[in-house]
């Protein structure tokens, strides 16, 4: 599959992009986030969780951004596993005696603390999913789908040029990779893809089997009720180029675009802001 063209790869630069290490202090507020790089909800009690590249987010009082733990690590590939656990990786923070790549790291404390499972020093993960006991890893360093059942052995898949991946809730063995010529689809758990299907997505999630969320490089969010065969575009997220997805079930949206993160409960028809988001130093 061939790379993002530099049209595709400059309009979703917002959602890697390094910024300049921000100053405050573990659990306080500010008005805004910047550099979204992933979006979590916590199936307990509904807590969103924003990754930036100064560390996790929610939204607090006056829905600012309060911190959540103590880490200003830059993460990047992030996503709620269960109650409680967050998988993650992506890069230190300045200054951080740790390895520039973390691999994958987990927290079992609801973002509070955060210690390494595998790969430190090795691989930047972009994208993380995780369904039934089984994650799914999309290494940046070589473009290499990786799956493991317990976070600390790995099986090498496909090397793909993909942004984001999604995995179908009912059949680990099914995958979703957004490319620069739409979405590739695997039916034997990333070994090998299909050809694409239009149209382009930047981001994909997949909370229910009939309920595939996508949201193109515009922010123009499409849903399938076929596992991506065919796509409805619903509505067009409001704030500029998208940053990251996630839908918790077949209503609840979340989407990071240029300028917030915004939520919507009625299936992607009507969003409300739920955070600030700034373009940050690029």
């Amino acid at each position: 599959m061939r790379k993002w063209p530099i049209a595709a790869t400059a309009a979703l630069a917002l959602g890697l992009a390094a910024c300049s290490d921000n100053a405050d202090t573990p659990g306080s507020s500010q008005s805004t986030v910047s550099h979204v790089h992933g979006l979590g909800v916590d199936p307990a009690n509904g807590r969103l969780y924003v990754a930036t590249h100064e560390g996790i987010f929610t939204p607090g009082k006056d829905n600012e951004a309060q911190r959540v733990g103590d880490s200003k690590d830059d993460f990047m590939g992030f996503t709620v596993a269960k109650s409680k656990t967050l998988l993650a990786s992506g890069h230190p923070a300045p200054g951080a005696d740790a390895p520039a790549n973390r691999g994958l790291i987990q927290s079992t404390d609801s973002g509070n603390t955060w210690k390494t499972r595998s790969l430190a020093g090795e691989v930047d993960f972009h994208a993380l999913d995780y369904v039934g006991g089984t994650i799914y890893g999309l290494d940046s360093t070589g473009g290499l789908l990786r799956v493991s059942q317990d976070g600390v052995s790995w099986d090498d898949r496909a090397r793909l040029d993909a942004l984001d991946i999604a995995v179908n809730p009912d059949d680990a063995n099914t995958v979703l990779a957004t490319t620069a010529d739409g979405v590739a689809k695997s039916t034997d758990g990333g070994k090998t893809f299909t050809a694409v299907q239009q149209p382009v997505m930047a981001f994909v999630s997949w909370p229910k089997a009939d309920a595939l969320y996508g949201i193109d490089t515009a922010s123009g969010l499409h849903h399938s009720s076929d596992g991506g065969s065919t796509w409805k575009k619903t509505t067009t997220v409001p704030g500029g180029q998208p940053q990251a997805l996630t839908a918790v079930d077949a209503k609840r949206v979340l989407a990071a675009t240029q300028d917030g993160i915004y939520e919507s409960k009625d299936g992607g028809k009507t969003f409300a802001k739920r955070l600030d988001v700034s373009d940050g130093d690029r």
